[in-house]
């Protein structure tokens, strides 16, 4: 496998979950530091960049030092308006060099090795990949807020749930979000810039486990898949 980047946004306001959920202790780690570790295993990493808060990083640096102290590859960006800005400021640290970039989310921390390298491997082939999982309910389009009349049952046959990490070209990603042609604040996942900008990405089988944390029930959840 090639040597790759990794960035972890980390700059979310946590709003539905109703706390600082990257720093929820999941079996006696936070779940941020679940994600770092996942990454850090790897030898081929040689670079992570976790966006602060856009207030600044506050606490942050003292809570993961002892994972990052020693390691020349961690790196810190400054936190932005949406992710995908937060993801941007990141890319901007990523050494030239490095061709390939995975993005993956603080909130999942149950990222198997065998995702990371069954996408990994799928983006060299293809440009750019993604674990996903097929939609199994029954989704409806209404205009909100509830109660809301039904417009219309959408077919889930050919529906995907997108995980992380998604991996891609460093050089497209950053092409791609010079030239993205929507507010960035519209911008819901990283892939989404590269198929704004007429490449192809490709779908590879997510995990069950590999969740991302939203409420205190997946904190539960999160559990008993450790356990």
């Amino acid at each position: 496998m090639p040597d790759f980047a990794v960035i972890i946004p980390a700059a979310g306001s946590s709003t539905r979950f109703g706390a600082d959920k990257l720093r929820i202790r999941l079996a006696g780690k936070d779940v941020l530091h679940w994600a770092i570790e996942a990454f850090l295993s790897r030898t081929d990493v040689v670079s992570l960049v976790i966006p602060s808060r856009t207030q600044g990083f506050g606490d942050d640096r003292p809570t993961y030092a002892d994972l990052i102290q020693s390691d020349a590859r961690f790196k810190w960006a400054a936190g932005g308006a949406s992710r995908a800005e937060s993801v941007f400021s990141a890319l901007r640290q990523v050494p030239d060099p490095v061709e390939w970039v995975a993005v993956h989310d603080g909130a999942r921390p149950l990222v198997s090795q065998a995702l990371i390298d069954r996408t990994l491997a799928a983006a060299v082939r293809y440009g750019a990949a993604v674990p996903a999982m097929p939609v199994a309910l029954t989704i409806k389009q209404a205009a909100g807020p509830l109660p809301a009349r039904v417009e219309r049952t959408i077919p889930r046959a050919g529906l995907w749930a997108m995980q992380t990490p998604q991996v891609m070209r460093r050089a497209d990603l950053l092409a791609a979000f010079e030239s993205c042609p929507i507010p960035l604040a519209q911008v819901t996942d990283d892939v989404q810039l590269i198929e704004l900008a007429g490449k192809d990405v490709y779908l590879v089988e997510g995990e069950e486990r590999n969740i991302k944390i939203t409420t205190p029930g997946d904190i539960r959840v999160a559990e008993s898949w450790i356990e």
